[in-house]
């Protein structure tokens, strides 16, 4: 029953034109030969597993950071936040997110704040498993200030399939920890760059889950084992 009600989750607004798209496809495909009809109808269900948009349940102790996409860390590094939101050269622990075709898209808030800036830079289409992806590809950056005045990075970024970065909220909006606030699609990454002397509780390699795995803890006093 878990594994069905896992299935059966509703849909992101921004597939329904999608899913309208390959189902009509596929009854062309019917039309033309059947098996290329039941190839469209594989292709509508996967449509549907894409765009799937099911609930999380979010830590919602103060100073965590809670990964914004599902996926796998597959970078863990130093960088300086993307230019466009003014935050200066200094570098911040960067955690890299990336989303393959099969996870869910919906992107989530990782901490709870007011959005301060809103930043939008068009840009290349490179495999968003790439380092070089962070600077050369599209994206769409949020800079995120908590009620303590810490700020936190996001960053939607467009990969190798991805053509379409859709972001939900504008600057002055208050979002919750584990809030959504847009999707990316098809394939595609998410940065994180954590506050300063944050050190992330997970590693290259696990695989995150939207609203619910803790990428670090700011305000944690336990001593930490490099």
């Amino acid at each position: 029953m878990d594994s069905i009600t896992s299935i059966l989750t509703p849909i992101h607004r921004e597939g329904h034109r999608w899913v309208l798209i390959f189902a009509a496809v596929t009854v062309v495909l019917f039309l033309i030969w059947n098996p290329l009809g039941w190839i469209g109808v594989i292709l509508t269900l996967w449509c549907l597993y894409f765009f799937r948009d099911p609930d999380r349940v979010t830590p919602s102790r103060e100073g965590l950071v809670i990964s914004p996409a599902d996926g796998v860390v597959n970078m863990i590094t130093e960088a300086s936040p993307p230019e466009e939101l003014g935050l200066g050269d200094m570098t911040r622990t960067r955690v890299s997110i990336f989303m393959n075709v099969f996870n869910c898209h919906v992107n989530r808030s990782p901490v709870a704040g007011k959005v301060k800036r809103v930043a939008y830079r068009p840009g290349l289409f490179l495999n968003a498993d790439l380092d070089k992806a962070s600077d050369a590809n599209e994206r769409n950056s949020l800079l995120i200030e908590r009620a303590d005045g810490e700020q936190i990075v996001v960053v939607q970024i467009a990969g190798l399939v991805a053509r379409r970065i859709v972001c939900d909220v504008r600057e002055g909006h208050d979002l919750a920890a584990g809030e959504r606030f847009g999707i990316i699609r098809f394939g595609s990454r998410l940065d994180v760059y954590l506050p300063q002397g944050a050190i992330p509780l997970v590693a290259v390699g696990q695989t995150a889950i939207a609203g619910e795995t803790v990428l670090a803890d700011s305000i944690s006093v336990e001593p930490h084992h490099l």
